[in-house]
């Protein structure tokens, strides 16, 4: 896969300033604490348990985050698309292990960013602050919150018609057992409901 290093750049960059415009004193600090690499389709970025110090932003590939029950049953509670990021945060900002698992579904490039250096980052200036509070109020307080409501007050049926909203742009990229594991239900389960909601069309 071509890696070209200032497209990789420009990216992430751009994608942090739709949050808040980084200065370029922050941005060049911010570089030096990032390192590219590749993820192979089906590869992990990390294990359960693993020891990880970094967050990971997606330049291109797809991933899902998932956790694996007592009696070997997945479930996948987060997918991350280009412009996305990644990362153990429960785990890294309490200190503790890792519970769950990160898995490429297409062969993928990230950028990988030092935690312990980021967060050295956010103490020394304000506008990488600002971003990351903007990020964080978007994605894990607004739409987790959302989803944890969801998963309990919503039947599977309706759970899989707002999902295909939701991720109408990467459907094609996901496989029913990805899609089943989300929902919280069997691929069994969501034939069923494929099948009777073709029906009701």
């Amino acid at each position: 896969m071509k890696i070209d290093e200032n497209e990789i750049f420009t990216s992430l960059k751009n994608t942090m300033d739709s949050y808040t415009k980084i200065s370029e004193t922050t941005w060049n600090d911010f570089k030096n604490i990032c390192t590219i690499k590749e993820i192979k389709k089906n590869d992990y970025a990390f294990e359960l348990y693993d020891k990880v110090d970094a967050i990971s932003f997606v330049y291109k590939g797809l991933f899902r985050t998932f956790a694996t029950n007592e009696h070997g049953e997945e479930y996948t509670k987060n997918f991350f698309w280009e412009t996305r990021f990644y990362g153990p945060m429960v785990a890294l900002l309490s200190n503790t292990q890792n519970t769950s698992s990160v898995q490429a579904i297409e062969d993928s490039i990230v950028v990988d960013i030092n935690h312990t250096k980021y967060r050295e980052l956010l103490a020394k200036y304000e506008d990488l602050k600002m971003y990351h509070i903007l990020y964080l109020e978007k994605h894990w307080i607004l739409q987790k919150d959302h989803n944890t409501y969801a998963l309990v007050l919503e039947d599977a049926q309706v759970r899989y018609q707002r999902f295909l909203k939701e991720f109408e742009h990467i459907l094609s990229r996901l496989s029913q057992h990805h899609i089943a594991s989300y929902l919280g239900i069997s691929p069994t389960h969501l034939s069923r409901i494929r099948k009777s909601l073709k029906s009701k069309k």
